[in-house]
């Protein structure tokens, strides 16, 4: 029997019900997915998501300051008493080798909340897109690729990044799960190009812009990095711990 790959362009556009069963990968490109990614990549012992700062701060308070730290943004700033922010050149070995981050996003840790009936929940994003593809062409579950949006809204370097995998999926014999793989699939397939064009791209996307004006251009560079890490994130929601999937 063929898997199905579906995509959702919001969290808000589907049931928490209709991943049970599936396996999701949740996509927040500008940055929290990019930036879990390194954060792993460096060294860190687990990412802990949570939706909410007080949560964020009361998990703290249960952790040893030498085996923990706070790291997350609202509308892309850092929070107030955080160690570090959301951008993934902040999440150095010497920063966070061994130690466990409490990360709080403005879009990335709700969609992970709102996906958490699946199993496996992967983290993708362009720095470790081929190990996610690589993970996911051997899924003989259907496949749900989630996109966190901004505040609320689509955002096209989600999108991109689901188009795209959702064409390498199709590629290996997977059929569309819903309309949106393909309209994803489409939109990738008309930016496809040197990952000089993925920078332009995500440049001119609602995050990227939001970026570019908060000053992050570095970030944006960085999250069009096509390839750079061969790890692939794995969220176990009975746990609530972000680890390296193996």
């Amino acid at each position: 029997m063929s898997q199905t790959v579906s995509v959702y362009l919001l969290p808000k556009l589907f049931e928490p019900d209709q991943l049970r069963g599936g396996c999701a990968v949740v996509i927040d490109v500008l940055r929290a997915s990019t930036t879990i990614i390194h954060a792993l990549a460096a060294g860190a012992k687990a990412v802990i998501p949570c939706e909410e700062i007080d949560e964020a701060k009361q998990l703290a308070a249960n952790h040893s300051p030498d085996e923990r730290l706070l790291g997350g943004e609202r509308d892309g700033v850092r929070i107030e008493g955080f160690d570090l922010d959301n951008s993934p050149l902040a999440y150095t070995a010497e920063a966070v080798a061994g130690k466990t981050i409490i990360f709080t996003s403005t879009n990335g840790t709700r969609a992970l909340a709102r996906a958490n009936l699946a199993e496996p929940i992967l983290i993708g994003s362009f720095v470790n897109i081929r190990a996610t593809i690589d993970q996911l062409i051997n899924e003989q579950r259907p496949v749900h690729l989630v996109c966190a949006g901004t505040c609320g809204e689509i955002t096209s370097e989600d999108v991109l990044f689901a188009g795209a995998v959702a064409t390498a999926l199709k590629e290996e014999n997977f059929q569309p799960g819903n309309d949106e793989a393909d309209i994803a699939g489409g939109f990738f397939q008309r930016h496809t190009g040197s990952s000089e064009s993925l920078f332009d791209a995500l440049c001119k996307s609602t995050g990227g812009n939001n970026l570019l004006q908060a000053g992050f251009d570095a970030d944006i560079r960085r999250a069009a990095d096509m390839n750079r890490f061969d790890i692939v994130p794995q969220y176990n929601s009975h746990e609530n711990t972000i680890t390296i999937s193996v």
